[in-house]
């Protein structure tokens, strides 16, 4: 397990860990309208956050006693095996290509909370993506949990979160102060919604401490 990445577990009273509570919150009430029970985090580029605001905010969902599945989508570089500490396979590449009828779930040692994680990498992942198998699988984890959350590659590199969103509920964005570019986070948001996907919002990392407001947003 990552301490750094993993902050609501090590330091649950720190504002991070608050902003990821109110990230909950808003994620939540995203769904009053029109249920909410799958959800894509990827973000416009790499190396902008996406892995570890989706782990953090699984944990949250968790705490809240949602039974929830944390499920690694990122067929090209995952990291939620990483960042947990646990082994890449077997996982979600194992139900798709062996036709495992189990869920090979990992336990992490949250209360309400298991991970999925990505499986032995294929060489074409949009492939899988873009398949009944997948739509099988997407339905017996909804079945499973009350909240299915999955990691996705970025938006812009390659199309598989935009297949992988097409066939769930909505995408969360994730941004990086000073790292994500205008236009990147723009075009981001055009391929979504050139393909109809419901966007429940965006949530910006690294942002700056402002001690007169005792916190920040993660």
């Amino acid at each position: 397990m990552t301490e750094v990445n993993l902050i609501t577990l090590t330091n649950p009273r720190s504002p991070a860990s608050e902003a990821y509570r109110t990230l909950r919150t808003n994620v939540s009430f995203s769904g009053l309208n029109e249920p909410l029970h799958t959800l894509v985090v990827t973000s416009p580029a790499p190396e902008e956050g996406k892995s570890t605001t989706l782990a953090n905010l699984a944990v949250t969902l968790a705490q809240g006693g949602k039974k929830t599945l944390l499920v690694d989508c990122d067929l090209r570089r995952p990291s939620q095996h990483e960042i947990w500490g646990v082994e890449q396979q077997p996982g979600l590449t194992s139900m798709i290509l062996e036709g495992l009828k189990k869920t090979p779930l990992v336990d992490v040692g949250v209360e309400n909370l298991s991970l999925l994680p990505s499986g032995p990498l294929p060489p074409n992942p949009a492939d899988l993506f873009d398949s009944p198998r997948m739509d099988a699988i997407i339905k017996q984890l909804k079945g499973e949990v009350d909240m299915v959350l999955f990691d996705a590659p970025p938006v812009i590199a390659v199309t598989d979160a935009t297949l992988l969103a097409s066939r769930l509920d909505g995408v969360l964005l994730v941004l990086k102060a000073g790292r994500t570019r205008r236009d990147h986070a723009e075009r981001a948001k055009e391929l979504l919604e050139r393909v109809n996907i419901r966007l429940v919002g965006t949530v910006l990392t690294n942002a700056q401490v402002d001690v007169r407001m005792g916190g920040y947003y993660a």
